[in-house]
């Protein structure tokens, strides 16, 4: 695009010459476009999507306006920290008011807040709500200071999602004490429930709504049933992530920690991230992750909102997520570049049982409890489809898609087995526990008795006397556990007490008469192979497709960009992302201009780094 024309457009031009890219993508220049001129907007993107592009460009065009700062609402330190030295890197002045700050500091940054010198600076909301800092913010929209704010992270307001923050519901007061200035809401994750709640709880009613595709399709989805998972886990590390950054999701601190350490013990570079750690430590392994290559974070979910670390190559799950909302937002973490990434998830009967007695032994009030049944159903729907997974995932969202062809089940159909008779067969064997003796037993005796093991617990009892004695001894122990999951997830079966007993619901009748179809997928039966002996040999592709030379080109490009990183204290990928040096490395371009056409490289990096790129790319040959 010509200057002429780029003076035209005030959106793309900033778009170009600050970011460096060359288009909007999707709705983001719709969303610009409405928010620079002053409306209102609530806007759900997917994680990768672009999202801070919509509030970024319109707070550097209302600046530019004179009309003022824009103050972005943000939950997380690390998010402000890497948010504002980005920002300085593409040359926009930024700041960010939170507790690291000594009291100097943070004073210098409310000099140039005062001052109307920034462009937009990040806060929590607990001190965004402040006496001091709303008095600051009454004196900038006074004399026209005050732009713009930007909700980031916006779920946090509801308690129907799955990251409620108390201190968001507070944010309504910047309607109601500042009614004359834009305010647009974002978020990666929103059903019905939590959209709702976030239009009435920040009084967004007239806002306008903007909803991107919630489709990544760089995401592989891959999900399967727990045999020694940590194996599995360590198999598909191996196999297909060996050298790359991920991360690693437990629900437990005590899992979190004796999961990295046996990562480390297996050769893997990995940390353990909980709330219960020290918070130096947190703060430690968190910056060790964004800054070093080849890191494996575990963690709990205290880990990854606000995450910008573009490279990522798998999120993987060792414990099923609370409800899709979470198992989307978490996966979302990987492949925030564009670039191939894989959710990798293991699951069994005992994570229904967990999350089912979680749910069910909460002091929530009663409608709450029903609608986290409902979402941890829909997760449980979609662990266990045996048709496209990105279809079921998209659905949740309200989106209708075709088969994606690059997840697990569209890669390699899974067989398929009509379960129902099964199913009948272990409801009446739990019937018959009850009647016989009036006991409520685990899965695993009942498994037993259903496949006529027989057992010291089964001789106790005498349960070889039971009717269902082996009637399902042409069930494998596997697919028996497949079926009871399924009980349990459309609530015929139910877990009592402290060891999981399973007792039969008042639904469990329709399945006894045959009124419900169970239709469940073949157990996969892979071989159980030690993980040390499946180190891939396969070479690590570059993020494009790069002949020899520019592969050499790219790693001389990757090992300048972490001189630069140290020498600037930032992560490597906000000097410049994987993409953009591939793309380089690809071009090889030979003068400044042909260099500022690839994207990613804005005016002010062009400036600061175009001449090393060049001497660095002819070095190289």
């Amino acid at each position: 695009m010509s200057a002429t024309a780029l003076d035209a457009d005030p959106a793309r031009r900033v778009l170009n010459e600050v970011f460096g890219y060359a288009d909007f993508r999707g709705e983001q220049r719709e969303i610009v476009d409405h928010v620079a001129a002053g409306g209102d907007a609530l806007v759900l993107m997917p994680t990768g999507g672009g999202k801070s592009l919509c509030y970024q460009v319109p707070a550097i065009l209302r600046h530019q306006a004179g009309q003022g700062v824009t103050v972005v609402v943000s939950p997380l330190i690390a998010l402000m920290h890497d948010q504002v030295g980005a920002l300085d890197e593409f040359g926009v002045r930024a700041a960010f008011l939170n507790s690291t700050l000594e009291g100097d500091e943070a004073r210098r940054v409310e000099r140039d807040l005062m001052a109307g010198r920034l462009v937009l600076l990040y806060a929590a909301p607990e001190r965004i709500l402040t006496p001091r800092f709303m008095a600051m913010l009454e004196s900038l929209a006074e004399r026209g200071l005050l732009g713009l704010f930007a909700i980031d992270e916006a779920h946090c307001v509801s308690q129907w999602g799955h990251d409620f923050r108390e201190e968001y519901l507070g944010l309504s007061a910047l309607h109601e004490r500042f009614p004359g200035v834009p305010r647009m809401a974002l978020t990666a994750t929103a059903d019905d429930h939590t959209r709702a709640d976030i239009v009435a709880r920040l009084q967004l009613a007239e806002a306008r709504l903007f909803v991107a595709s919630f489709d990544r399709p760089n995401i592989r989805y891959t999900i399967v049933e727990k045999d020694d998972p940590r194996r599995q886990l360590l198999r598909f590390i191996r196999d297909e992530h060996e050298g790359d950054a991920g991360i690693v999701y437990c629900q437990s601190r005590k899992k979190v920690e004796e999961t990295a350490a046996w990562l480390v013990q297996e050769g893997i570079a990995a940390l353990p991230y909980h709330a219960g750690l020290e918070a130096e430590m947190r703060r430690r392994h968190q910056d060790r992750f964004l800054r070093e290559d080849g890191l494996v974070i575990v963690a709990t979910i205290a880990f990854g909102m606000g995450i910008d670390k573009p490279d990522v190559r798998f999120v993987a799950h060792l414990d099923l997520p609370k409800n899709i909302e979470a198992y989307y937002q978490e996966t979302g973490r990987g492949g925030r570049d564009g670039l191939a990434a894989d959710a990798w998830m293991a699951y069994g009967l005992a994570d229904v049982v967990n999350q089912r007695r979680m749910i069910d032994e909460s002091e929530a009030e009663e409608e709450f409890k029903r609608l986290q049944r409902g979402k941890l159903d829909a997760l449980l729907a979609l662990a266990e489809a045996h048709d496209c997974r990105r279809v079921r995932l998209l659905a949740y969202f309200g989106e209708a898609s075709g088969p994606c062809g690059n997840c697990d089940n569209c890669l390699a159909a899974p067989a398929t087995w009509d379960a129902t008779e099964a199913a009948r067969k272990a409801l009446s064997c739990v019937y018959r526990f009850k009647q016989q003796g009036g006991r409520h037993f685990g899965a695993g005796h009942l498994i037993d008795v259903l496949r006529g093991k027989a057992t010291d617990k089964v001789a106790q009892f005498r349960h070889e006397k039971l009717s269902t004695f082996g009637i399902g001894a042409d069930v494998s122990e596997t697919q028996w556990r497949s079926v009871l999951r399924q009980l349990i997830a459309l609530g015929h079966l139910r877990t009592e007490g402290e060891f999981n007993t399973l007792e039969l619901t008042p639904s469990a009748r329709e399945v006894l008469k045959g009124e419900v179809q169970l239709l469940l997928r073949v157990p996969s039966d892979a071989p159980k192979r030690s993980a040390k002996a499946t180190r891939s040999t396969r070479p690590k592709p570059p993020p494009l497709p790069l002949d020899e030379a520019a592969a050499a080109r790219f790693a001389e490009l990757k090992a300048w960009r972490a001189e630069v990183a140290r020498e600037h204290n930032l992560p490597a990928y906000i000097v410049f992302v994987d993409a953009a040096l591939a793309e380089m490395a690809r071009q090889r371009p030979a003068t400044l201009d042909e260099l500022a056409g690839i994207s990613g490289v804005g005016a002010k990096k062009l400036e600061a780094y175009g001449a090393e790129i060049l001497r660095v790319l002819e070095s190289s040959e």
